[in-house]
């Protein structure tokens, strides 16, 4: 393999988990034949960047520059790129490559790739031996053209940025399960996640029923689109919902009693884990024996469903609620967001890094 040409940027990123982040210098390749420099205008800020900076599911790469929720304009291409060009808007989510040559792959489920994929930051980097990748908490970011996203026009690109981790991983088990019109779908907790699936749930067509453990997010779940909305801790309310839903979608993080939200589901109906709570969670086998229910999980979504979700939520403009901040503020944003206090998510103005 020929050298790889780089050139250093900044960034912002931590050297050890128990360190805050703060500005550093990387090394960005320069774009090759088939590659795409993207400027970062925004980049989302996931519960998964806090996870991995401070290695919570598992030993990290250091230094970690986080960042997967990535907007921006291309500002250069390598000269066999033929699908974009110079100035457009396009996004980056959660996976920059993949070996391409699997099973998975070969179905446009990249991210299953039996390789490997390769995560956009955090992941062992084909092009810099013993390098690895960086994240959109930076001023620029090189990708290959076949895991660069259009982003629809209509849609404003700060907000659309969380669609790039958030909206995928909640519209792919939404799709998968065939979530739609006649259709009644819970959504379990309203938050990042939470809140982008009962937008994209109602949109699909869907009958929406949001569980929440707080009686202040009653207003906002309708705000958002739901038809009802349900006080978990609440066991009547709790019962009235037995055995009535088809699909359940839990975007809860915490530990929490998942045998009482399959009690909820119809005779053949599946609940889908999104969340990713740090323990594990205790089912019990007459949970899905009794009604022939399905306890599952789902992972963000391929390269071509990701953009076939962008495309919906073009189509019927559906943006992430965001909170927007400058670089500068991001240890307190990752404080605020250990404490859920954001509606719903925030959003980094890259342009201060610059600052």
């Amino acid at each position: 393999m020929s050298e790889i040409k780089t050139k250093q940027i900044k960034a912002f990123g931590t050297k050890a988990a128990d360190a805050p982040l703060n500005l550093l210098p990387i090394n960005r390749r320069l774009a090759t034949a088939h590659d795409i420099e993207i400027e970062i205008m925004y980049c989302g800020v996931c519960h998964s960047d806090l996870h991995t900076v401070r290695s919570e599911w598992g030993p990290s790469r250091y230094p970690c520059v986080p960042g997967h929720e990535i907007i921006g304009k291309i500002v250069s291409v390598g000269p066999h790129v033929s699908r974009f060009k110079v100035g457009e808007t396009v996004g980056v989510g959660c996976m920059v490559d993949s070996c391409r040559d699997c099973q998975y792959c070969k179905e446009d489920l990249e991210q299953f790739c039996e390789k490997g994929m390769t995560g956009t930051y955090n992941s062992p980097d084909k092009h810099i031996p013993n390098g690895h990748t960086y994240g959109g908490y930076s001023e620029s970011i090189v990708v290959d053209e076949s895991f660069v996203l259009r982003i629809p026009e209509n849609l404003d690109p700060a907000a659309a940025a969380p669609l790039l981790c958030a909206g995928i991983t909640t519209y792919s088990p939404l799709h998968h399960w065939h979530v739609g019109p006649g259709k009644k779908v819970g959504v379990v907790g309203i938050g990042g996640l939470g809140h982008m699936a009962i937008k994209i749930a109602k949109a699909m067509g869907a009958y929406v029923v949001a569980f929440t453990t707080s009686e202040s997010k009653f207003e906002e779940a309708k705000r958002l689109g739901a038809d009802e909305t349900v006080l978990s801790k609440d066991p009547q309310q709790m019962a009235a919902y037995r055995g009535k839903l088809h699909f359940i979608l839990d975007a809860v993080s915490a530990n929490h009693d998942i045998n009482a939200y399959m009690a909820l589901l119809r005779v053949d109906g599946t609940l889908a884990l999104v969340g990713a709570p740090e323990h594990p969670l205790p089912i019990s086998a007459f949970s899905v024996i009794g009604g022939r229910k399905s306890f599952a999980g789902s992972l963000i979504g391929g390269i071509a469903e990701t953009q076939e979700m962008l495309d919906f939520c073009g189509k019927h403009n559906i943006v992430s609620d965001i909170e927007m901040i400058d670089i500068q503020k991001i240890n307190e944003a990752y404080e605020r967001l250990l404490k859920s206090d954001v509606k719903y998510r925030f959003v980094i103005d890259m342009a201060s890094i610059k600052k």
